[in-house]
């Protein structure tokens, strides 16, 4: 039975979205996904994270379209294609493509087992399965994950502090543990340059790890402005952290000096209504100030933090990605009494204000939006997106 409140919001945001956004694709999976990775400037690789079935794990193309130079509207590829697939027998919680290869390592969040994949090439559209790595003894899941080239395929990997290992994906060499006895559970890790990386903890702190020594990690404690019942999630790129609690708060630093607060902000996110693993923080790549975090709700939410004081303040967002609240309103998360919730989203590494995000109720959405000084889309844009639709990504 069609709603008709329900039709003449889409109607309303479809008219906003005009004017908002450059590109705009709305797309269907199977299944939800709480993991998008790029494995090239025009790839993805997500994958589903249910329980109870095996769950594909597949590389998209994103349309064509949205890398048209001139004359968008005349561009025939507006559809996400499939370029590979595999399965894997369990949910997929993390996965983290190693730049330079064709290789990815995945979690199922219940171990702390890790499976490396081939994502196939152009003589096979199969992403198989090529080998495992053991996790710490006594871990049941939660690992987090960074990968490089380096110039061999590493991951470092670990749930709780005590857990950091960096292994060498192709020998399964164990190159540098930890020693901690530490228990807090991680939220993230950074590499900053060959030797250092960073450990982002629950609770706030990060650790600052040197693998070319055995002494024990520098510790950049909590934002002084926390409460101890908050929750951290970190991300980092290049010299920016930034740090996001539970209750909202925010705070940027230097990589190179995490104790350091640069400035902070209160923001305008409700409080983590489901998992927090869905919870992401991110920093764009080719915009030195502007961050987004999502997961607190079904918008992902642009921020300057170059308007950010030295004391936490009120801030609105810059831009919100209202898409996946707007267009699903028959998701299953709320026939459970709450609304959709954001899962996972990324940056374009290269185009400024691109990212892709997903949602708990199987949507992915890549977008292009408008910033302040950028004007109004060309009429080449209108035309091209006045046929977006939610439909599922095709094959090759």
């Amino acid at each position: 039975m069609e709603d008709p409140e329900f039709d003449e919001l889409i109607d309303e945001w479809f008219i906003e979205s005009l004017k908002t956004y450059r590109d705009l694709h709305v797309y269907q999976l199977e299944f939800p996904t709480r993991v998008i990775e790029w494995t090239s400037g025009k790839t993805i690789c997500v994958a589903g994270y249910n329980k109870s079935t095996k769950n594909e794990i597949l590389e998209l193309c994103l349309p064509q379209k949205l890398f048209a130079e001139e004359n968008k509207g005349l561009c025939a590829e507006r559809d996400f294609k499939v370029l590979h697939g595999g399965f894997s027998p369990g949910p997929v919680s993390v996965l983290k493509h190693v730049p330079g290869t064709r290789l990815i390592v995945t979690n199922d969040g219940l171990t702390s087992d890790l499976q490396v994949w081939n994502l196939g090439g152009d003589d096979s559209d199969v992403i198989t399965k090529v080998a495992s790595v053991q996790g710490s003894k006594g871990s049941t899941g939660g690992v987090k994950m960074a990968a490089r080239l380096s110039p061999q395929p590493e991951v470092l990997h670990g749930c709780r502090v005590g857990d950091v290992r960096l292994t060498q994906l192709t020998t399964g060499q164990t190159l540098y543990q930890l020693a901690s006895t530490c228990e807090e559970s991680l939220t993230s890790f950074h590499f900053v340059n060959d030797a250092i990386f960073l450990a982002a903890c629950a609770n706030g702190d990060v650790l600052t790890v040197d693998t070319r020594t055995s002494s024990p990690p520098q510790l950049a404690l909590a934002p002084s402005m926390a409460d101890s019942s908050s929750v951290w999630w970190a991300g980092a790129f290049e010299s920016k952290l930034v740090r996001v609690s539970s209750s909202g708060l925010a705070a940027v630093s230097d990589t190179r000096s995490p104790a350091s607060i640069v400035c902070r902000a209160k923001l305008a996110v409700d409080k983590p209504h489901r998992d927090p693993d869905d919870i992401s923080v991110s920093c764009a790549p080719a915009l030195g100030d502007v961050i987004a975090v999502s997961g607190f709700s079904g918008v992902v939410q642009i921020y300057d933090t170059s308007s950010w004081g030295s004391e936490p303040r009120d801030t609105d967002p810059l831009f919100e990605h209202r898409g996946h609240a707007v267009c699903s309103p028959q998701s299953s998360s709320q026939a459970e009494g709450g609304a959709v919730a954001v899962t996972c989203h990324v940056w374009h590494p290269k185009e400024s204000r691109t990212l892709v995000s997903a949602a708990d109720d199987a949507s992915l959405h890549v977008w292009d939006w408008i910033g302040q000084s950028d004007g109004s889309p060309n009429k080449d844009d209108i035309t091209a997106r006045s046929n977006v639709t939610q439909r599922p990504a095709s094959g090759p």
